[in-house]
């Protein structure tokens, strides 16, 4: 058991309440401890103090022996002065308010005050501040300064210059979180403001961010400006199913359209951060004009709209005869997929599966619990930060995984960790690395079993001559990762290597020789679940060769498209060709529709209760943000209906009776029910990543009371 730590606090007086906090805590943070607040612009909880709006004034004095309390003889910011012992703050006097009153009295000076038009309007910090503390009238009667309205920063952001309180927010978030250090300040004094170098393009992968924590109308989005207010919106909490590390986010509607994408705070998931592809992507999918609305079945060269009735009785009709196969998208809710496996073994007998999308994948002799017997994601997402060396292998994070990206990146930056970083192309880890290892794609295997050999006394020189890595950071590395347990993290892009199961084996047992733990990241939003509930009982490509090779009679596509992802267009073309049926069950237009026998219009993830298994393994319940268009209907209900039509029994109803029936038949949510999965979720234990012909044993990290 580790030794228990203990946090030195001191003793402190608060609008004359004393308490007890650790010693050297913010003021503007200890101050919450008794409900109470400290007005804020430029101060954020998760980037480093900087005292630059003033906001935070407070009264600070000392306690004397004799029991008297000498006062500073100025303000000071409270977030930005550390508690110590005998210190005494008030929050509300009446030199506290007329301080406060002057520093809003001099940021509004050339602030437009055109809320009315203003996409912060309703939900800004300056004009809630402006409201609770600051004056009735401004004394100030010159004309403001004019900028440039609605700059475009890069295509997701706009810059309104005469709205900038220069408080530094998004200048430091590039610097501290998301580390690509594309804005800084430009000029001096009223004209100081935020912009890229050069006036290049803003192209941060996390730049929606900035949108979120500017406290002014400054910074907003492209996609959103001018098209709801705060009060006009319906907010529902999600999860992100566009990125497999179960981002947080709230949906936003208007008129039953999703018109923004905000953070939703998680700490043990994304903190409060959300990637581009998360912010962005997402809105433009769910109000697509491509979407699917009615069920439609095949009528000489073209198709005609049908009835649900119809397009069950010819699915029925068709997929009892020959062989079949289901490729289903990781990206289901673990509630679609379960059902689709029951329709799959009770009314089509001997129907191939696959949930694993056109993703490389291990087979389950392959995995590290089966081959090494070593856990295959050892590290929670909010773990790494307490890393004191990562290794990092054959990963592109802040693409494949963005916020375990940003959670490396906090390691390095905020706890002092040594990053070691191997990849056969540049990435962005690469930025503040310790020790850089580019090797020769197709080498991977022999760089990790190189490293082992280095640290055993082996020659450096004929690892560098195979793996094309100079021998100083062959050695720079093995000194590194020697110094103590070290923590890998690795994707599924590893297997696209030539010798990427070897390479994962030696990458595994690497780690765990040294005392640390290993994680090999599942690529998709539910691709965890997938591998759970044991649907992957044939890999993609196989079906589609054998689909391609006159080898099925029936396909059945579930949100995924062979033809855009899989690598081998050729195959895919061929299959679809091939095959007498095919149902194309999806949320879009896609290409592969134009091939299809029955095309099902389905649900979106935000459109249907579920749940979902991230790369971390943890489980996560969505409720039903959003309500499909036209027909469509959640992937559970067309499979729960086509069940009872072709196999009978008694129906699961709605999705907590589903998850109810997993729970039953699934080790891995033993004890499991929608309730214990609200806030932050529950990380299941760690079987097989490809649990296909395995039985899983770990259970859930949550006790069963």
């Amino acid at each position: 058991m580790a030794a228990a730590t203990t946090t030195d606090t001191v003793t402190i007086t608060v609008n004359d309440i004393e308490l007890q906090v650790p010693k050297g805590e913010l003021i503007v943070e200890s101050v919450k401890r008794l409900g109470l607040e400290i007005p804020i612009f430029c101060y954020h909880p998760r980037m480093k103090p900087v005292g630059m709006c003033r906001m935070c004034l407070v009264e600070v004095g000392f306690k004397q022996p004799d029991g008297s309390i000498r006062k500073m003889p100025k303000p000071q910011a409270g977030c930005t002065l550390g508690a110590s012992d005998g210190m005494v703050i008030y929050t509300d006097t009446a030199e506290i308010h007329e301080d406060r009153k002057g520093v809003l009295e001099f940021l509004l000076i050339n602030h437009p005050l055109d809320c009315p038009i203003c996409d912060r309007g309703g939900e800004c910090p300056l004009q809630n501040n402006t409201l609770a503390y600051g004056p009735s009238t401004s004394r100030f009667l010159e004309v403001k300064r004019h900028l440039p309205k609605a700059f475009p920063l890069s295509q997701y952001v706009t810059l309104d210059l005469e709205r900038c309180i220069q408080c530094g927010r998004c200048v430091r978030f590039t610097e501290e979180i998301s580390g690509d250090h594309q804005l800084a300040f430009r000029f001096r004094g009223a004209m100081m403001q935020p912009s890229t170098y050069q006036l290049t393009d803003f192209e941060s992968k996390f730049s929606g961010n900035v949108i979120e924590i500017c406290p002014v109308g400054a910074l907003t989005s492209a996609k959103y400006r001018f098209r709801a207010r705060p009060w006009d919106l319906e907010t529902m909490p999600g999860i992100c199913t566009l990125t497999p590390d179960g981002t947080n986010i709230y949906y936003d509607r208007r008129a039953g359209k999703l018109v923004r994408i905000n953070g939703r705070t998680n700490e043990s998931v994304n903190e409060e951060w959300t990637c581009d592809k998360t912010k962005f992507g997402a809105v433009p999918l769910y109000n697509s004009s491509d979407r699917l609305t009615t069920p439609h079945l095949r009528n000489g060269e073209g198709f005609e709209p049908a009835s649900w009735s119809a397009a069950y009785h010819r699915i029925i009709e068709s997929l009892g005869e020959g062989s079949s196969a289901m490729l289903l998208s990781p990206t289901l809710s673990n509630e679609a997929i379960f059902v689709a496996k029951e329709l799959a073994n009770q009314a089509f007998e001997g129907m191939k599966m696959d949930a694993r999308g056109g993703y490389p994948s291990l087979e389950a002799s392959d995995a590290p619990e089966s081959a090494l017997g070593i856990p295959g994601v050892g590290l929670s997402t909010a773990e790494i930060e307490d890393q004191s060396t990562l290794f990092v292998f054959s990963a592109h994070l802040a693409d494949e995984q963005p916020m375990t990206y940003l959670r490396v990146r906090k390691a390095w930056l905020s706890k002092g960790a040594k990053v070691v970083v191997a990849t056969s192309e540049p990435t962005e880890v690469e930025q503040f690395a310790s020790v850089i290892l580019r090797y020769q794609p197709g080498t991977a295997g022999a760089l990790i079993a190189g490293l082992a050999s280095i640290a055993k006394g082996g020659s450096a020189s004929e690892v560098a001559q195979t793996t094309g890595v100079s021998e100083e950071n062959l050695r720079a590395a093995v000194e590194l990762l020697e110094s103590g347990p070290w923590a890998g993290i690795t994707t599924h892009r590893l297997l696209n290597e030539s010798d990427g199961v070897k390479a994962l084996h030696e990458f595994f047992r690497a780690a765990s020789a040294g005392g640390g733990k290993a994680s090999l990241l599942a690529p998709a939003a539910n691709s965890q679940g997938a591998a759970i509930l044991g649907v992957n009982s044939a890999r993609t490509t196989e079906v589609l060769e054998q689909a391609a090779n006159g080898q099925l009679k029936s396909l059945w596509l579930v949100g995924f498209d062979p033809l855009s992802e899989t690598s081998d267009r050729s195959l895919a073309e061929r299959a679809l060709e091939a095959v007498d049926f095919l149902v194309v069950q999806h949320t879009h237009q896609c290409e592969a529709a134009a091939f299809a026998s029955v095309i099902l219009p389905m649900a979106m993830p935000a459109e249907a209760e579920g749940t979902y298994v991230s790369s971390e393994r943890r489980l996560q319940y969505m409720g039903q943000c959003l309500t499909p268009p036209g027909d469509a209907k959640p992937a559970w209900r067309i499979f729960s209906e086509l069940k009872l039509q072709a196999a009978g029994g008694t129906p699961l109803f709605n999705p907590k009776e589903i998850f109810q029936a997993i729970v039953r038949s699934t080790p891995e949510f033993d004890g499991l029910n929608y309730a214990r999965l609200s806030g932050e979720g529950v990380r299941l234990g760690y079987p097989s990543l490809d649990t296909s012909g395995s039985e899983p044993t770990a259970q859930s990290e949550e006790s069963n009371a």
